[in-house]
């Protein structure tokens, strides 16, 4: 039988402290948008997790529901991440029936992705997910903040 600790020490362990002085970080536009992506993150994990998507496999069963026939480099493309990645994520959601290869009819060296119905079936109950998880961030902004920050943000990554 292990032994217990020093009551100290599971007080020590249990008792909150007081967060750390970020410094020089709170004046830096990066810590703050990490911070921002990081509670954005973990509360829409939370969310997906009965489902068991993440965010880059939702992003790309969004992009092929509205884009039918698009290839895997049009994907990574738009979403900024290499092809390999890409093929990894198409190819787990492959898996799951959620996304089918079809060869191209005007291109036979093009792939182009679809949506399966048992992917169409899983975007709509994620969707629902989503748009929960979506509103209690929006909440924390009025309509004014809110198309103020996503201007900001598309400033951001849009620039190069």
């Amino acid at each position: 039988m292990a032994a217990k600790p020093p009551q100290d020490e599971v007080e020590a362990e249990t008792s909150v402290t007081p967060p750390l002085d970020v410094g020089r970080l709170g004046d830096l536009l990066g810590f703050h948008l990490r911070m921002a992506h990081v509670a954005i993150y973990r509360d829409f994990a939370e969310t997906m997790e009965e489902l068991g998507l993440t965010q880059k496999q939702l992003a790309v069963m969004e992009l092929v529901a509205g884009n039918p026939g698009a290839s895997q480099i049009d994907l990574a493309n738009t979403l900024g991440t290499d092809r390999a990645t890409m093929m990894a994520l198409v190819n787990r959601l492959a898996a799951r029936d959620f996304i089918e290869r079809r060869p191209s009819a005007a291109d036979r060296r093009r792939q182009e992705l679809h949506l399966t119905k048992a992917g169409q079936a899983m975007l709509i109950r994620a969707r629902k997910l989503i748009d929960t998880h979506e509103q209690r961030f929006i909440d924390l902004f009025s309509r004014d903040e809110m198309e103020a920050l996503l201007a900001a943000l598309k400033r951001i990554y849009k620039r190069n």
